[in-house]
């Protein structure tokens, strides 16, 4: 059986994680996968390879602190550090070597972490505004994920920062689509919920209530993991008994972020 590329490696790891962070919550394999992925392209000199893996353990180290804020816990200032070079040493190679998709994604990373585990949306959005600006050559290079979120992210700051709940719904829906086109069944529950709670922000309470049901009953289906499914049933009924839970902005999911600036735990 021939050896494994880095290419190889960077896919199962990639696969690893959506598994993790959508359902089991454990994360050694796909970052095995990503660090034996950057191990191969050091021994062949194939630098994007490596810093397509350091993105990889970016995410990867971003899901995991995103489960400690789920959980109520406090984020180790120097795992965020080691987690935002991991992204900054991506960026600059991708740069160096002109490739526009790696570029986005180690933008996206770093933007992450300032919104998420800084709850800085300042210093966030020019990270976000440049990766939007790439959103069409993502989805040129077949990666409709990651332009999905970067719409999903500028609409939750339409909905909970610079409140333009028009401009939410319409990112929220772009997102939403672009999942529906990849037709990965695990990521299309959270874009329904994100959405739902656009339109609950909105004051479009029944299209909320249809949406975040069908985000519930979608998450199920494909096995997602019980906290996001509970996080979804919660989010279903607080919008159901008319609690204002949206002040704080949306709720973490786990394979995506917090998005709003209070409490973490209260929804993505």
């Amino acid at each position: 059986m021939a050896e494994k590329t880095a290419k190889d490696l960077l896919a199962e790891g990639d696969e690893a994680l959506v598994q993790a962070s959508f359902g089991t919550g454990e994360f050694a394999v796909a970052e095995e996968l990503f660090q034996t992925a950057r191990r191969a392209a050091a021994e062949v000199g194939d630098r994007s390879a490596q810093a397509d893996a350091d993105n990889g353990l970016g995410l990867l180290a971003h899901y995991r602190n995103i489960a400690k804020l789920m959980a109520g816990q406090q984020t180790d200032p120097a795992e965020v550090q080691a987690e935002e070079e991991l992204f900054r040493s991506a960026l600059i190679t991708h740069q160096e070597l002109g490739n526009v998709v790696g570029v986005a994604h180690s933008l996206f990373g770093i933007g992450l972490v300032y919104q998420v585990l800084h709850r800085d949306w300042s210093s966030a959005m020019p990270y976000y505004w440049q990766v939007l600006e790439l959103a069409e050559v993502l989805e040129e290079n077949g990666d409709l994920y990651a332009r999905s979120e970067i719409h999903r992210h500028v609409g939750f700051y339409y909905m909970v920062e610079d409140v333009q709940p028009a401009e939410a719904l319409r990112h929220l829906n772009l997102s939403l689509e672009l999942r529906e086109r990849l037709g990965d069944p695990r990521r299309i529950p959270s874009a329904l919920e994100a959405l739902g709670e656009a339109e609950a922000v909105a004051g479009n309470r029944d299209r909320a209530l249809a949406l975040l049901t069908e985000a519930t009953d979608r998450a199920r289906a494909a096995g997602l993991s019980p906290a996001r499914i509970e996080g979804m049933e919660q989010t279903l009924r607080d919008v159901d008994q008319g609690v204002g839970i949206f002040a704080a902005g949306p709720s973490p999911d786990g394979a995506e972020t917090v998005a709003g600036q209070g409490d973490p735990a209260a929804g993505q």
